[in-house]
């Protein structure tokens, strides 16, 4: 026995077709106060666990079965292995930071031969001309190479035998703070 077809909005359709696009008028809508409304999708309702069985999230609420972890208020913190000792204390201390040491960056006497004799060389101009890298660092002028010109040099520190080249030169050094 043959079915009818019934004539609703599927009547005239076959099997597969798809539905007429619609039209421009109901895709262009006015919006006013009342008729506003967010995209589509783009609030999502608040998953509220625990509320029975007919939630998708009842009863155990999404973390699984007995044990700490499904506990709640539990947090496991940085490094915690299960109760094993962990890697970080497992492994042997090692070497000593000194909290109050002073790293300088050095320059070499020999280094300093390219400004021009009378010169005040200032902390300022060495990291200008590129003989300092890290800027926050104090200056120390070692006493390695010759020192052929008469310079002013200002510094945080100096050896002794970048103090005692330096006046042979004829220059002079002030320790800067």
């Amino acid at each position: 026995m043959a079915r009818k077809c019934s004539s609703g909005p599927r009547g005239t359709r076959k099997r597969g077709q798809h539905k007429p696009a619609a039209s421009a008028s109901k895709a262009r809508r006015s919006f006013t106060l009342s008729n506003l409304q967010p995209p589509a999708g783009s609030r999502k309702k608040k998953v509220r666990v625990g509320r029975g069985m007919g939630s998708k999230l009842g009863k155990t609420a999404g973390a699984g079965n007995k044990g700490q972890k499904s506990r709640r208020g539990y947090s496991r913190r940085r490094g915690f292995e299960g109760g094993q000792m962990p890697l970080h204390r497992r492994m042997p201390k090692r070497g000593f930071h000194n909290p109050f040491g002073v790293t300088y960056s050095v320059v070499n006497l020999a280094e300093l031969n390219v400004f021009p004799a009378g010169e005040t060389v200032t902390p300022e101009l060495l990291r200008a001309h590129g003989f300092v890298r890290r800027a926050t660092d104090p200056i120390k002028v070692l006493g390695d190479g010759e020192l052929t010109t008469k310079l002013a040099i200002h510094a945080q520190a100096f050896s002794a035998s970048a103090k005692e080249k330096i006046t042979k030169a004829g220059g002079t050094f002030e320790v800067v703070a």
